[in-house]
């Protein structure tokens, strides 16, 4: 190995480029014009910074609009999905009626056979007719119209008006034929004769 004399080497203070940019005394000197937040914040932009302020803009417009149109469809979705489920549970009354429907003139039969005792207990003909009533049940079937009943023209159907003394108003005297209804819908009204007061 060979010794090498270091002292050549050495840096001086002040000496080189890297020193004097660290130096502050010498960039105190060489410096006229200190920037504060003030200038920095006051001055005027560039030409590309002014674009893209105007494209943050567009985008900003843009993004509104977007925006706009997704809860616009997002509310139209919502509606529609709404109108379609009410549809359905129209379709689906529909449907029970129309099946419903079929079965008023089987459940009248069973009914004047019941009145007629035809219908003895234990009878196979009485656990058929059962079994009928409760389908018509489960199907949501209900029978209205019974004598002693206020009379209503929106439920009854009058197919005849008995002057009775001592009735106040008009009531159901006699059920001709009970009356049917699904839910709301009135699948028959119920035919019967009304005593109306005496004049």
């Amino acid at each position: 190995m060979t010794d090498k004399d270091f002292d050549d080497d050495e840096v001086r203070p002040g000496a080189g480029s890297e020193a004097h940019a660290s130096d502050p005394a010498s960039q105190d000197g060489d410096s006229t014009d200190d920037l504060t937040v003030d200038d920095i914040l006051g001055t005027a932009q560039n030409a590309d910074a002014a674009a893209e302020d105007a494209e943050g803009a567009k985008l900003a417009d843009l993004e509104s609009t977007l925006l706009n149109d997704l809860k616009r469809l997002q509310a139209e979705y919502a509606n529609y999905r709404r109108r379609t489920e009410e549809q359905r549970q129209v379709e689906i009354e529909r449907a029970k009626g129309e099946a419903a429907k079929g079965m008023i003139p089987v459940l009248d039969d069973l009914d004047r056979a019941d009145k007629h005792g035809d219908l003895v207990e234990g009878s196979a003909f009485a656990v058929i007719a059962e079994k009928i009533r409760l389908v018509a049940e489960r199907l949501g079937v209900v029978a209205y119209g019974a004598a002693g009943e206020p009379f209503d023209p929106q439920e009854h159907e009058a197919v005849f008006q008995q002057p009775t003394p001592g009735a106040t108003e008009a009531t159901i005297l006699e059920v001709v034929e009970v009356g049917y209804r699904l839910g709301t819908v009135e699948l028959r009204p119920a035919k019967v004769v009304v005593a109306v007061p005496a004049d």
